[in-house]
């Protein structure tokens, strides 16, 4: 599987393959055809309470991920969706975070990668 993931804000390269915006909520000050996601697959994000509760802070990083996977458990078509995209082409995972390592699309991707070995 080719799975990648980049911020909402960085440059649109034809080697993205296929764009999935990854984000509960729109990215602030981004048009669609500025973001030229592909999908938008806003029940993948993590739910608000989540969210809000990580709040990108790095110490909750690794149970950040625990609760996110059991969130993702519970969703197991979108999954599949993902999984089908990415065994086709690379996906990109795109996310408005600052951080570009401690994020739901960098959580995602482990995810991915780890429930299809």
């Amino acid at each position: 599987m080719d799975i990648q993931s980049k911020r909402v804000y960085d440059p649109v390269e034809k080697e993205d393959g296929v764009r999935v915006l990854v984000d509960r909520v729109w990215p602030r000050g981004l048009s669609k055809e500025k973001l030229k996601a592909d999908l938008w697959l806003k029940d993948v994000a993590p739910s608000t309470t989540l969210r809000k509760w990580f709040n990108h802070d790095r110490s909750r990083w690794e149970n950040f991920k625990s609760r996110y996977f059991t969130e993702l458990d519970a969703k197991p078509e979108r999954v599949n969706q993902l999984h089908e995209l990415a065994t086709k082409e690379r996906v990109t995972l795109l996310f408005s975070a600052r951080d570009n390592q401690c994020n739901q699309a960098v959580a995602l991707r482990e995810y991915l990668q780890s429930s299809a070995e």
